[in-house]
């Protein structure tokens, strides 16, 4: 039976010679935008300052940037079940280039460069290449492959930290802060085109031609998904869970010059670590526990050692102990982050996984929403050893929570 809205001829999924194609080509889409992504967030501050904006300025400007991607989060996966992959990856990756473009045109002095800059963050509310390959993998990856399939973009989110945050440190240093920004909008107008040409329209297959459309906008139909069985506690234990650790990688930044002393070349070779051990762990490490151990086991585990990395936070006073931190932390966000994709994933029909993915990819943005303020409140009054206390308490009445019980309710769906 044809899916509704399909092209006659691109209804059916990608074949299983295609597969590997579509999912290594994904997998390179998803690296591109990273590298793009965290090349932007290397100029960022440069630019800004550049344009005589203060820290306050600077912060609305971040803000922005976390509340258009949370909005447009659960719209965007509601765009991608319903469009298709094809249109998903185009659409985030000529959002990303008018951001660029736009911030290219702030750093000319001829132009009016700080509205201009702030007007650049207003693409951002369709840039979400993240749920949009998530979307895909789930697609085309049976349930009990879904985590390793899935922990394998930790691979290009390691490389796209490492080679964006280089190419943008090293472009801006030799060629000015113009230069990394145009070659990310170059990328971008490139990966809008390999996605329009090479990916195929739609990876979900058929779908009933009786079930009911609702459009894109319809806010009914994504709230919808967190009342179906077993969805809401595991949503709930992603945003809570993760929420401290997000909390202090907002303000980590500031932590690093202010309490650990760190110079600009030591923060970041101390973020490439992170991205090493990304890589390796969500890369390699997660589909390896995900086949040996359920699930349920795995969340458990994750929260658990949130709760250790808290109490270590609290006690620690010099950047090589936090060095000695970072692995469980990476390890816990990394298995928090697959595991509940996977999960929620398997809790709903497979027309509603791209919706479902857009949810997942709004905890992030709500935490770089809150974070700035609720975090620079906290460290200024109680210091870093607030976030500890706050990670070790959460995730110890999560995992309390957790304890003996049924995480999520597992739904088998044909892919």
């Amino acid at each position: 039976m044809r899916r509704v809205g399909a092209p006659r001829g691109q209804d059916q999924p990608p074949s299983s010679l295609d597969r590997p194609r579509v999912l290594l080509l994904t997998y390179l889409l998803a690296t591109l935008e990273f590298s793009c992504l965290f090349m932007q967030f290397s100029v960022m501050p440069y630019l800004a300052r550049r344009l005589g904006l203060d820290s306050v300025a600077f912060g609305y400007l971040q803000t922005i940037f976390g509340v258009l991607q949370l909005l447009g989060g659960p719209v965007f996966g509601r765009f991608a079940d319903q469009r298709g992959a094809r249109a998903a990856f185009t659409l985030s990756f000529l959002a990303a280039s008018a951001l660029y473009l736009l911030m290219a045109a702030a750093c000319s002095p001829a132009l009016p460069g700080v509205v201009l800059l702030f007007l650049s963050r207003l693409p951002s509310v369709f840039m979400h290449a993240m749920p949009a390959a998530q979307m895909v993998i789930t697609d085309l990856s049976p349930p009990e492959e879904r985590p390793t399939a899935l922990g394998r973009l930790g691979l290009c989110f390691g490389v796209g930290l490492i080679l964006g945050s280089l190419l943008g440190g090293t472009l801006s240093g030799t060629c000015g802060t113009h230069c990394p920004i145009l070659v990310a909008l170059t990328a971008n107008l490139l990966g809008a085109a390999l996605s329009f040409t090479c990916l195929p329209v739609d990876t979900k297959g058929p779908t009933p031609l009786d079930k009911p459309k609702a459009g894109v906008f319809d806010l009914k139909a994504i709230t919808r998904l967190l009342l179906l069985p077993g969805v809401l506690p595991v949503f709930l234990v992603k945003v809570a869970s993760g929420f401290p650790s997000g909390l202090f990688m907002v303000m980590f930044s500031i932590i690093s010059m202010d309490f650990f002393q760190l110079g600009a070349a030591q923060a970041s070779y101390l973020m490439s670590y992170f991205g090493v051990l990304q890589m390796v762990i969500q890369g390699v490490v997660v589909g390896r526990l995900s086949r040996r151990f359920s699930e349920d086991t795995l969340l458990r585990a994750s929260v658990l050692i949130f709760t250790a990395v808290g109490l270590g936070m609290v006690l620690m006073s010099h950047v090589s102990h936090f060095c000695l931190l970072v692995p469980g932390l990476v390890f816990s966000l990394c298995v928090l982050n697959v595991v509940t994709d996977s999960m929620l994933t398997k809790a709903v029909s497979a027309s509603d996984t791209g919706a479902m993915l857009g949810l997942c990819a709004s905890v992030q943005p709500l935490t770089r929403t809150l974070g700035p303020t609720l975090g620079g409140l906290l460290y200024r009054r109680f210091g870093v050893a607030v976030f500890g206390h706050v990670q070790m308490a959460v995730n110890l009445l999560v995992f309390l929570m957790l304890w003996g019980q049924p995480v999520a309710h597992r739904r088998d769906k044909t892919q």
